[in-house]
């Protein structure tokens, strides 16, 4: 380390990180070679929404080798903040390859992943940075969320409580304890302490957003319907903002109105190909918040039968066949080489995501998929879909409400009616293409499974050509077993729940999008 940086080391000491960053900045202009001072200057630019510039900044220092573990960290920062999660999760594999012991590396490693909301890996990661230095309350921190959204409420605290006991104003621990005490039924606990937390004029845009849409539950349990609205659009408001790049590709509502009408533009059947292997395969979709997180466990908890969970298993075929203007004309008129080889894409994906060729049925889940549908006809004519129904009202708040991770999806959930387009937007092209492809379809309403789990999931075994079995009632211990790392997950832990009818406390709030819903509601019989 060179002389430059002693300065800097004592700010740092001192929790003058602004101090310190600033001599960085000068140290750097000055031409000091050392990656610690070329790190700072980079990792503050990264957290102060520079993210293009700090990545920028660590490539320099990294143009020839040995390289710095530290500025790969903050390389995988600048890329985690543009939302190039694969980049940012190798970059930190480089600096762990380089220094193993490295919990900075590890921490960053834990953030990515959990971004990505491959929870059990996040986990692993916090406890491993956690365990290398025991003074990294973000760590504890990180473990706390990850026990918290999947309903384990004793290591959420002990976590949590080890978080703030070394760092008391850590925001992260804050919210996982709000997390727990609403699920446990202290909404007014939780709605305090989040209220404390949002006053803080230091806290980040993300945690800001994560507090106010904890704040909108709690207050959703103090009948405080008003309220609880108001927080869920402050968790949601500046979502385009803090990820720009966000905005680059064509928004899903926008896609989904286009897909619709090419799909609409025939009359006769979808082409489709001919019956490929003997495997069994079927499609979960439906819409978020629908109840396919619920049926994906059901399902796994059957012998034979493997599944994934909202992974872009079809991203080759989507690139080739959805994002241009005539996508789907290409796709309708494609030979049979080609689709061939988008089939081959297809199941070299799905082995990557570590499925075996030899389970009996594999399901392939995911609630936007109903998007992929004329993909998913003519690749694959003979696969089983599975349709999840729920009331559109339910599922519309529900989506508004959650706090999904930034992505494409996430943005068409800003606002209560951006919410209710685009569900009428996805509903149009799931209508428009259930009606021409040549595929089984079976339609599970939420509310059957609710009603009567034993009947509704024997005609589903029975449409999947599955033995039904009691340990399908066992599906939150399946639950607690797998990774699952939908929003769904602790609830789907905690057993059956009928969310029906969540809509009815918030009626003067949604009555401005009842018009986009009430064709839906009555088309899938909910009037």
């Amino acid at each position: 380390m060179t002389g430059a940086a002693d300065p800097i080391d004592v700010a740092l000491a001192r929790g003058d990180v602004a101090g310190a960053v600033s001599l960085a900045r000068t140290a750097l202009a000055a031409g000091d070679p050392d990656p610690f001072v070329r790190n700072l200057v980079a990792w503050q630019m990264a957290n102060s929404g520079d993210a293009v510039a700090a990545e920028q900044l660590v490539r320099a220092g990294l143009q020839a080798p040995p390289h710095d573990p530290g500025l790969l960290s903050t390389l995988g920062l600048a890329l985690r903040r543009q939302l190039r999660l694969r980049e940012a999760l190798q970059a930190c594999d480089a600096a762990i390859a380089i220094a193993p012991d490295y919990a900075v590396a590890w921490l960053e490693r834990g953030f990515t992943l959990h971004q990505g909301n491959t929870l059990r890996l996040a986990d692993e990661s916090y406890r491993r940075a956690a365990e290398l230095d025991p003074s990294q309350a973000a760590a504890l921190a990180g473990v706390a969320a990850i026990a918290a959204t999947q309903g384990e409420v004793a290591i959420a605290r002990d976590f949590a409580d080890r978080a703030l006991a070394i760092d008391a104003g850590n925001d992260v621990a804050h919210s996982a304890l709000a997390r727990i005490d609403i699920a446990a039924g202290d909404a007014a606990s939780a709605a305090t302490r989040l209220q404390r937390l949002l006053a803080r004029p230091d806290l980040n845009a993300d945690s800001r957003s994560t507090a106010a849409s904890l704040l909108g539950d709690a207050l959703a349990r103090l009948d405080q319907p008003g309220d609880a609205f108001a927080a869920f659009g402050t968790a949601k408001a500046d979502l385009a903002t803090r990820y720009p790049q966000l905005l680059a590709a064509e928004p899903l509502h926008l896609l989904a109105q286009r897909l619709t009408a090419q799909v609409s533009a025939g009359t006769r059947p979808w082409p489709g190909c001919p019956p490929e292997n003997p495997r069994g395969h079927a499609f979960l979709l439906g819409f978020p918040r629908s109840g396919t997180t619920l049926v994906e466990t059901v399902l796994a908890s059957a012998a034979g039968v493997e599944t994934l969970e909202e992974l872009p298993t079809l991203a080759t075929a989507e690139a080739a066949f959805l994002r241009a203007p005539s996508g789907l004309i290409a796709l309708a008129s494609a030979d049979m080489t080609m689709l061939a080889a988008q089939r081959a894409a297809y199941w070299q994906r799905v082995a990557e995501f570590g499925i075996s060729q030899t389970a009996r049925l594999f399901i392939d889940m995911d609630p936007l998929k109903s998007m992929h549908l004329p993909l998913i006809g003519r690749l694959f004519g003979n696969a089983h879909i599975i349709v999840m129904r729920r009331d559109p009202r339910d599922v519309v708040l529900s989506c508004f409400r959650q706090n999904f991770a930034a992505s494409r999806m996430a943005l068409e959930f800003t606002t209560l009616e951006r919410s209710a387009r685009f569900y009428a937007a996805v509903m149009e092209l799931q209508s428009a293409s259930l009606a021409r492809l040549p595929n089984p379809v079976h339609i599970l309403p939420y509310e059957a499974i609710v009603a009567d789990f034993d009947g509704a999931t024997q005609r589903l075994c029975d449409f999947l050509g599955l033995q039904w079995s009691p340990t399908l009632r066992d599906f939150s211990d399946t639950a607690r077993r797998r990774d699952v790392s939908t929003s769904s997950v602790g609830q789907v832990r905690r057993g059956l729940f009928d969310g029906g009818g969540q809509w009815r406390r918030f009626a003067a709030e949604m009555a401005p999008v009842m018009p986009i819903l009430q064709p839906w509601i009555e088309a899938f019989g909910y009037k």
